[in-house]
């Protein structure tokens, strides 16, 4: 009779801890897990400083870019009622096929044209956007005036699209 009592308050105990365990898993978005690289440093930025710099360097000057700043994409992509989930779904869809009709940065496709396809791994683009949506992003140091002279003509997140 002891035996079977413990086979049994073992079994609960069992049954309630995988519960927990499950519910915890399923509970957490795919984001939760991050690549974490040996030195504390998020996997998503050493991947956009090494794909994404290339032309969305913010060292690079105003008059020599290749593409607008990192930054920039941030604030055009996520507002305040962006979820994560958003956020991450529209960069993979314009890094997976950019076009005109994706494009949340009008004024960017006209000084740059549509950025080159580029056969990134999906992986690499959600832990990059992961990245953009969680931390502060370098930016230039002519960035936040040109924002601000930018958004005072009425000409930010696509509102002027001559």
């Amino acid at each position: 009779m002891k035996s079977i009592i413990k086979i049994l308050i073992v079994t609960i105990v069992l049954l309630i801890l995988a519960t927990l365990f499950f519910s915890m898993i399923k509970s957490k978005s795919n984001y939760t897990a991050v690549a974490i690289i040996e030195n504390n440093e998020h996997l998503g930025k050493k991947l956009m400083e090494t794909h994404c710099y290339a032309c969305h360097n913010p060292t690079t000057s105003h008059e020599n870019r290749l593409a607008p700043p990192m930054v920039a994409v941030k604030k055009h992509y996520k507002s305040v009622n962006t979820s994560k989930e958003e956020f991450v779904s529209a960069l993979k869809k314009w890094v997976e096929a950019p076009s005109e009709k994706l494009s949340k940065m009008p004024g960017a496709v006209r000084k740059f044209g549509i950025m080159p396809y580029a056969p990134y791994k999906a992986e690499d683009i959600e832990l990059i956007a992961d990245y953009i949506f969680d931390n502060d992003i370098e930016q230039p140091e002519w960035f936040q005036e040109h924002y601000q002279q930018e958004h005072g003509k009425g000409m930010g997140k696509g509102k002027n699209k001559n």
